[in-house]
Formats: structure tokens, C-alpha cells, sequence
């Protein structure tokens, strides 16, 4: 049990310099951008990580929290219920999952298709909840990555906005495979203001990972969602 203490403290002592580190990149893309730290959003992104990093990082003053995958995204909340955390939903989404999503996430950031809308309405319902909704837009084209097509987001974001059980939130994007950055969340930041005119409250852009923090915070995201630089890069699998 000493040994096992002992590890524990390394890793926990680990996070808290990621989290620093993190949060320093985010104060420092801010102060460049001349924008308030206090308008971006850290999201810790914890896949295949397990629950015990998720504790120690909420003991560190974490709240936010994603998960890719429905099952692993239940497991950690049911094991966290007690801790004062909001949980995130960030991978592609099949319709007969939203349910357990929706038991479980305060947002979903891939909402990408009409079907998706109707079961994630009926799951929140169902659940007496609401949810925010993020658009997810494709930026280029490969289906095989998820989102909607820009001419999409208009009717998508109509459909939300109707739906009982969510909220119309904003967007969200993953770069292009070897695609600029910053071209691509400057695209992703224009959709918004487009998404904005008509729905005022559509606040949210959900952009930037690990490796281009700076260029998506410069680019307007108000919410980051990084894994690898807060957790570091060989996660072992759990469950």
C-alpha cells in the first residue's frame, strides 16, 4: 500500500503540472488574442484514462469532463456522481446510444444529423433533462469523421431549437486531417457568426485540442478540449 501511495502522488503531482501547463497556454493564447481567459471553457478529456485521474484532476479544481465513448462516458460519471462535475460527450454518436448519453452528459458536441436530434429530445425527456447541443460541422466532407456540412447547420440548428429536452448551444469542429489550424477554426468561427445571427444564444465554439490550443483560442474558441497534454500520450485502456 506505500508503494501504491506513492505512485498515486507522482501521478497526481504529474496532473497538477499538466493542469498548470494547460492553463498557461490558454492565459497566454488569451493575452495574445486580447481575450479573457475566463471565456475559454477547459474540457479534460479523459478516455481510456481511468476514474482516478478524473478525481484527482476535479481535487485539482477541474469540473469539466469528455468522454468518447457512451459506455466509458457512464462508467465515470455513475463513479463520480458525488463530485460536482459536468460531463461532456465529444465522439461520434449512434442514435440508440442517446439515451444512455443523455442520462449522463450535460453537453454533446456531435450532433450532426435530424435522426440524432429526434432520439436525443426523446432521451432527454425521458430522463427529465436538458441538454446542450453543439453542432457538429464537417469542414471537409469525410463522413467517416461525423458532422454536418455547412449548408447543413442552418436546418440542424432550427431542429434543435424546436426539440423539447435541448438547448442550442453552438458548434463544434475537428480540423481536416493535415489541414492549417487556424484556417480551419477561422472557417469554424465564421459558421458560428452565421449560426449567432439567428440564434443569439448559440454562444459556444467548440475547437482546439492539444497541439493548436492557441490557434483555436485566436480563432474565438470559447471551449478547448484537451486529453494528451493534460494526461499525457500512452493512456492504457480501461474496461
Amino acid at each position: 500500500r506505500r508503494l501504491a501511495g506513492v505512485a498515486m502522488t507522482a501521478r497526481s503531482a504529474e496532473l497538477a503540472a499538466n493542469l498548470r501547463s494547460v492553463r498557461g497556454a490558454i492565459e497566454a493564447a488569451c493575452d495574445s488574442a486580447g481575450r479573457d481567459p475566463a471565456g475559454v471553457t477547459l474540457v479534460g478529456i479523459t478516455k481510456t484514462w481511468p476514474v482516478e485521474d478524473v478525481r484527482a484532476l476535479a481535487g485539482l479544481g477541474l469540473t469539466e469532463f469528455g468522454e468518447n465513448r457512451h459506455a466509458e462516458l457512464s462508467e465515470k460519471a455513475e463513479q463520480t456522481a458525488e463530485l460536482a462535475l459536468r460531463w461532456h460527450f465529444v465522439g461520434q454518436l449512434q442514435a440508440n446510444k442517446a439515451r444512455v448519453v443523455a442520462g449522463c452528459a450535460s453537453v454533446v458536441h456531435s450532433v450532426d444529423r435530424q435522426r440524432l436530434v429526434e432520439a436525443l429530445s426523446a432521451a432527454a425527456v425521458g430522463h427529465g433533462r436538458t441538454i446542450d447541443a453543439l453542432i457538429q460541422v464537417s469542414l471537409d466532407g469525410d463522413v467517416s469523421r461525423g458532422g454536418a456540412a455547412p449548408d447543413e447547420v442552418g436546418d440542424l440548428a432550427a431542429a434543435i431549437a424546436a426539440a423539447d429536452g435541448l438547448r442550442l448551444a453552438g458548434v463544434m469542429a475537428v480540423p481536416p486531417l493535415g489541414a492549417d489550424p487556424s484556417s480551419s477554426y477561422q472557417r469554424l468561427a465564421a459558421i458560428a457568426a452565421d449560426l449567432q445571427a439567428t440564434h443569439p444564444t448559440a454562444t459556444t465554439i467548440s475547437a482546439g485540442m492539444s497541439a493548436d490550443i492557441t490557434a483555436a483560442i485566436q480563432a474565438g474558441s470559447t471551449l478547448v478540449r484537451v486529453g494528451t497534454a493534460l494526461l499525457g500520450g500512452r493512456a492504457p485502456l480501461v474496461g
